[in-house]
């Protein structure tokens, strides 16, 4: 490692809530916040951005990141830009954010499994087949989205 660089595969599943779970990600909303969150993501030296989906309370995007990056900061400018942008597009209080989030790692191997996961989430939902761990989101009760 003479050059300072480092070899790294790290695979993020994000989500984090609405506040209160109130159903804010309407679909006009949905539309942006996709699109700006993918853009923010890769923005972020070394990040990419594989899928970003969820439903109207709840939002889901798997990332790899590089190894300098600070997952609890990161994903808190993700919740605070992202809502800072769409209630400047669309007004005071259209989205905000409950207080936590949920992040676990997974492989690369495992990155088609977590996509397709994340882009069906309204029919994952709809169906009542969730997979639990990657639903739990932590905050003021610590739940599991629904």
């Amino acid at each position: 490692m003479k050059d300072g660089k480092a070899y790294s595969e790290i695979f993020l599943h994000l989500a984090w809530h609405t506040k209160t779970s109130l159903p804010m990600i309407r679909p006009v909303v949905e539309n942006e916040l996709r699109k700006y969150l993918r853009h923010r993501i890769t923005e972020t030296p070394g990040a990419a951005c594989y899928a970003v989906g969820g439903t109207e309370t709840h939002i889901h995007v798997a990332v790899s990141v590089p190894p300098s990056l600070t997952p609890s900061k990161w994903i808190g400018e993700l919740k605070g830009s992202s809502s800072h942008y769409v209630n400047e597009k669309f007004g005071c209080g259209t989205l905000q954010w409950q207080a936590g989030y949920g992040v676990i790692t997974f492989g690369k191997n495992n990155l088609e499994f977590v996509i397709e996961y994340i882009e069906r989430q309204k029919e994952h939902h709809a169906a009542n087949k969730v997979h639990e761990r990657m639903e739990i989101i932590g905050g003021e009760d610590e739940e599991v989205a629904r």
